[in-house]
């Protein structure tokens, strides 16, 4: 077993602190990465404050961190994707059963059998903790992590294993492309990752925010219009306008307002996760032959070619650099969105 140390939450409500504990040793598939830095997820907040539960109970002690960069430093006998030294990066989940449907079709995050997530979870014998990437290493299976291109912005790359293919997927799926109108509700750690990716694709990007103030930074993301939703004149104007709208918001909202303003034949597709129920009436859906689609992440496929697109289009997360010392401000201040846009730990001398 590797002996190694990462921050730690006991209890939920509690302060993280300092933990030891084991990875497993390096095993003939298997890569050892070194962290260098661990983005914070909204969902990271969620588990560790219990918030998800009963649907997804929360697991003490919980390591947190699913967007993860950083180098191999070890390698098993048999991996031949990677070789020491080389940048990896790991998202929301290490393994999954490898034989069931989703499994052999690369969608490796809809495993019939549950797949393993990151952290908050076990391996796949189910005994095993997973312990996340607020830590100084990890141990994974080479076929579950991702190439990552040497010359990149590394801070601004490890949200990408998560902000970036959640937003990424439903984009690729819905074909978005030159002469289609995507609308991308929030502008928050999710949204501006929508923004900058939809623009890439030659979308014509509006955003959809109820702080005004925030107009600047979405033209300056890529956006090329801004909805302010408190603005009854705005929204009323903009009803059928949108061919997909990427809902970002995990707070509790009104879907079939936002249903309102796809167009004909177009997609909702929500990303966000709100902790509580939403209702809304089918008439959103039925009165315009709409779709409303949800998106988890994206499997191991998908998400080399996020990142091989992201890198193509010198795209990363607009973060903030903190040390681990400032999890818990860092917390309070996504919960506030007083971030532009993502916390990023420095986990390279924590």
């Amino acid at each position: 077993m590797i002996e190694t140390n990462g921050y730690a939450i006991h209890e939920a409500g509690t302060d993280f602190k300092s933990f030891n504990f084991e990875r497993r040793d390096v095993g003939p598939h298997d890569i050892l990465i070194e962290i260098l830095y661990a983005g914070i997820c909204h969902s990271d907040i969620h588990q560790a404050r219990a918030e998800w539960e009963p649907i997804i109970p929360s697991v003490f002690p919980m390591v947190p961190g699913h967007e993860i960069v950083g180098r191999v430093s070890r390698v098993g006998a048999n991996v031949t994707k990677f070789k020491d030294g080389d940048l990896a990066g790991i998202g929301c989940f290490v393994d999954s059963c490898r034989d069931c449907p989703a499994c052999e079709g690369g969608i490796e995050q809809y495993c019939i059998k549950g797949s393993a997530q990151t952290y908050n979870s076990t391996e796949m014998d189910r005994v095993t903790p997973t312990y996340g990437g607020y830590s100084k290493n990890y141990v994974v299976d080479e076929k579950y992590a991702l190439k990552v291109q040497e010359g990149q912005d590394l801070k601004g790359v490890a949200p990408l294993l998560c902000a970036g293919i959640t937003t990424y997927s439903p984009l690729r799926r819905w074909k978005v492309g030159p002469g289609q109108k995507v609308a991308v509700a929030g502008l928050g750690g999710l949204g501006h990752m929508g923004v900058k990716i939809a623009a890439a694709m030659g979308a014509e990007v509006t955003v959809l925010s109820t702080s005004p103030t925030k107009e600047k930074d979405a033209r300056a993301l890529g956006a090329t219009s801004f909805l302010n939703v408190r603005d009854e004149e705005a929204v009323k104007a903009a009803r059928g306008r949108f061919d997909l709208l990427l809902d970002t918001i995990s707070a509790v909202h009104d879907y079939g307002a936002y249903l309102n303003m796809v167009t004909l034949n177009g997609v909702m597709v929500v990303v966000g996760m709100p902790t509580e129920s939403v209702p809304f009436h089918a008439a959103s859906l039925i009165g315009g032959n709409k779709v409303l689609a949800g998106s988890l992440i994206g499997g191991i496929p998908e998400t080399q070619e996020m990142l091989d697109f992201c890198a193509e289009h010198n795209i990363t997360s607009d973060v903030e650099v903190i040390d681990p010392s400032r999890i818990a401000e860092a917390y309070d201040r996504t919960v506030k969105a007083d971030v532009r846009y993502r916390f990023v730990i420095d986990m390279k001398n924590a």
